[in-house]
């Protein structure tokens, strides 16, 4: 495969073939209303004795790594866990996690992408019986410390006034503004600007988040949000004060998630402030703001927990393969959240939810992501190119190099061949060569050369450092992409 077509295995250094698609584990949200215990065979709840008895095995996923390993699920905030691959070990409890049979696929209406990831065995023994023997004991503790407290107390009623909370007046309502830097009034500058968006079209429905950038109606969010619309579907955006409005798609980018939809018969809307996702620094902190499962104007709040992490998505169902360069959080982020803002203690966004790494919990008999702490967004600088370019033209360019890349055996991304007359070529890129870095960023893989490249604009000038030491100039090639 070309490293713009990234949607084959990368099985050490085997070549990625075009088109080849990665097979779908859907997580599902059940229809309300759907009665307990229909739907596929329960697994009994690891909290009950016979949980306790029956133990399973799940599998736990580590990010930055793409398909070709073993893989367990990211979540993109609703999407399907792609190439999900559980991993049994011997005496290993679900721990709170239902076991799904192989190759069980299932959907949720949340927008939030799922992407691929090793499995990393963890092993928990008899959770069930330990767990329920810490209940019996804290039941026992609590009415042993109740009776001697209230035995003291009878002993000392006598002694004088007592003091009784509901009593006291309620104290005056708070009029200060929220401090500058604060969580609170990052919330009251973003929320106005943030939108749930209500998606539906002929293979299903969803929801997701996006977030205004103008006052005439365009809002920024991910390609996975509004994607199902795209073929004569319906998009309604709803406000922070109630407001509903039909929406369209302006254009999308399924190779980095990006799409711009404009609300239609709404004006003087408010827009977010965009930062600058070069300047961010790891610990610093980052506030999310969307619809989790419905809950629109969710606010949460967490830190930049790593920077330039090479995640994928997509790649089932006949969607394109998504490899972004993402910003690692650990504010939670859940399906539903996808196209909220990721923002700054300024109150600028920085980045896009988009993907969550997520252990599979259970919800009436099925499977579906929540959030673990690891959560992915795309940088705003990234974003609002390729958002320009959809506004000026209803389009989107993708940058590339016209290489096949492989994952190298000792690290880095081989050149599995070169395109005639693409920039690779004429940078004196050949078959064989391995590519280590990008200017200082170090590469460790072919997921992790796509992205660094799908950062930068078409006509960049990029040196590439090759494992043998040599370091040659690349200018950066440009192609409309490509919408199924």
């Amino acid at each position: 495969m070309t490293e713009n077509d990234p949607s084959a295995p990368h099985d050490g250094g085997a070549q990625r073939e075009p088109g080849a698609q990665q097979s779908p584990e859907d997580a599902k949200t059940p229809p309300r209303g759907t009665p307990l215990g229909s739907g596929p065979q329960q697994q009994p709840s690891p909290w009950s004795a016979q949980g306790a008895a029956q133990q399973q095995s799940h599998a736990v996923a580590q990010p930055g790594q793409a398909g070709g390993h073993e893989q367990g699920a990211y979540a993109q905030t609703g999407q399907q866990p792609v190439g999900q691959q559980q991993t049994a070990q011997p005496g290993q409890s679900a721990g709170g996690y239902p076991w799904t049979p192989p190759g069980a696929q299932q959907q949720s209406p949340y927008a939030t992408a799922t992407m691929p990831a090793p499995a990393v065995p963890q092993q928990r023994r008899g959770p069930g019986k330990l767990v329920a023997g810490v209940a019996v004991l804290a039941l026992i503790v609590g009415g042993g410390a109740g009776a001697a407290g209230g035995y003291l107390t009878a002993q000392n009623s006598g002694s004088g006034a007592s003091y009784n909370a509901l009593d006291q007046p309620v104290p005056a309502q708070q009029t200060a503004t929220a401090p500058d830097g604060s969580v609170e009034a990052v919330a009251q500058k973003l929320s106005p600007s943030v939108v749930e968006l209500q998606v539906s079209g002929r293979s299903g429905q969803g929801e997701g988040s996006g977030f205004v950038l103008s006052t005439d109606g365009y809002i920024l969010t991910n390609n996975h949000v509004v994607e199902v619309a795209a073929e004569g579907g319906a998009i309604q955006a709803v406000f922070q004060d109630g407001t509903k409005a039909d929406a369209s798609i302006v254009g999308r980018d399924p190779t980095t998630d990006i799409a711009v939809v404009k609300v239609n018969g709404v004006k003087n809307l408010t827009p977010v402030a965009l930062g600058n996702s070069d300047d961010l620094n790891v610990g610093q902190s980052v506030v999310a703001i969307g619809s989790p499962f419905e809950l629109a104007g969710t606010v949460t709040s967490g830190i930049v927990s790593a920077l330039h992490r090479p995640v994928r998505a997509g790649g089932s169902e006949g969607d394109q393969t998504t490899v972004m360069s993402a910003i690692q959080t650990d504010a939670a982020i859940n399906p539903g959240n996808s196209g909220g803002p990721l923002a700054n203690l300024s109150g600028q966004v920085i980045g896009i939810n988009s993907a969550i790494y997520s252990p599979q919990s259970s919800g009436m008999g099925q499977t579906e992501a929540t959030n673990a702490g690891i959560g992915f967004a795309i940088p705003i600088n990234q974003a609002r190119r390729t958002a320009q370019e959809i506004i000026d033209t209803g389009k989107a360019t993708q940058t590339f190099i016209g290489a096949n890349v492989s994952d190298a055996q000792q690290g880095g991304a081989q050149i599995a061949g070169v395109q005639s007359g693409s920039p690779a070529e004429q940078a004196g890129l050949k078959q064989g060569d391995v590519v280590t870095k990008v200017e200082d960023l170090v590469i460790n893989d072919a997921d992790g050369l796509i992205a660094a490249v799908r950062t930068r604009a078409p006509g960049d000038k990029v040196t590439f450092t090759l494992s043998d030491g040599r370091t040659v100039q690349v200018t950066l090639g440009g192609q409309p992409v490509p919408t199924n």
